[in-house]
């Protein structure tokens, strides 16, 4: 597997503004910035996100504006892959090219609770719910997203 981590569950229209509040934006620290990830929505999920956690949610996640700080601080927090039914497409556009891996997945996004333990094997797209024994798959990435989420982006990508 991939990623395996907590389940971190969210509504519907989780926009850039609770997953970043522009408040911050004036911080240039990744590490600093991700400090606030998700603190208008959840703020206790500084404190209980650890490396390889999932953020699961419903439709068009990312909405909002377009600025790339949200996937950013999502990846800088430790989360190691997010899960909706859908995404805003700037905000894939952005995670992607950041290195961000995200999946749609409208099984998994329904089916997985808040605390689920999860493997994600990006290979196959296979989304495990390790916690209640299911299985979801979603589409697995194209080789070409594939080496840019490995290579840590798509800047890191060309430049190898």
């Amino acid at each position: 597997m991939d990623v395996k981590g907590k389940a971190h569950k969210y509504g519907n229209d989780v926009d850039t503004d609770v997953i970043i509040p522009a408040r911050y934006l004036n911080i240039a620290d990744p590490a600093e910035l991700a400090q606030h990830c998700m603190e208008d929505i959840d703020k206790d999920f500084r404190a209980k996100v650890s490396k390889g956690d999932v953020i699961v949610a419903g439709d068009n996640f990312g909405c909002g504006s377009s600025r790339e700080h949200a996937p950013l601080v999502i990846k800088e927090s430790g989360v190691g892959c997010v899960i909706a039914t859908t995404f805003a497409r700037i905000f894939y556009r952005n995670a992607i090219n950041i290195g961000m891996p995200i999946l749609e997945c409208p099984e998994a996004s329904r089916g997985i609770d808040d605390g689920d333990e999860v493997e994600i094997d990006f290979s196959t797209g296979e989304i495990r719910n390790v916690t209640k024994g299911e299985t979801y798959t979603a589409v697995p990435f194209p080789d070409f997203i594939k080496r840019i989420i490995d290579a840590g982006g798509l800047l890191n990508s060309i430049t190898r």
